[in-house]
């Protein structure tokens, strides 16, 4: 899929969502209905429990002995996948509503962030996996009275 190039001079926007407005590539419109991501992971057994801890749910499904997937809201889900030569070099990021009371419910299960970025009203708090997978939990928090 390609679409119009963005000038490189031009500063991106820090917050602007690439999902909030429709946008017309090759002359079609270009709507997303959801996600399929997928982290490499070296050992699937210790893996799944982490993320069962980090997600705070058992998996929706398994499609076979070495992959467990995650239904996070509709349309939007991840998935581990035993793939020791790939392990390690996922990137990714969770927005939710509240990331204070999600922080607080992923503390109560028996993780802690390793780090916490702030982009003015926006805290992404990031996860490490064994393997150095790093999957943030973030979004909007309240400014500070």
């Amino acid at each position: 899929m390609s679409g119009a190039a963005r000038d490189p001079d031009e500063p991106c926007s820090p917050i602007e969502s690439a999902f909030s407005k429709t946008r017309t590539v090759d002359g079609g419109t270009v709507v997303a209905t959801g996600i399929f991501a997928g982290i490499a992971v070296r050992d699937y057994e210790s893996a799944a429990q982490w993320y069962v801890q980090l997600f705070g749910s058992e998996p929706a499904f398994c499609p076979n002995d070495i992959e467990a997937v995650w239904q996070l809201a509709e349309g939007l889900y991840m998935y581990i996948v035993e793939d020791p030569d790939r392990a390690g070099g996922a990137v990714s990021m969770i927005w939710v509503d509240d990331p204070v009371s999600e922080i607080a419910r992923i503390a109560e299960r028996g993780l802690q962030p390793v780090d916490v970025e702030e982009h003015g009203n926006v805290r992404k708090y990031v996860y490490r996996d064994a393997d150095g997978n790093e999957t943030g939990v973030g979004g909007e928090v309240s400014q500070p009275k």
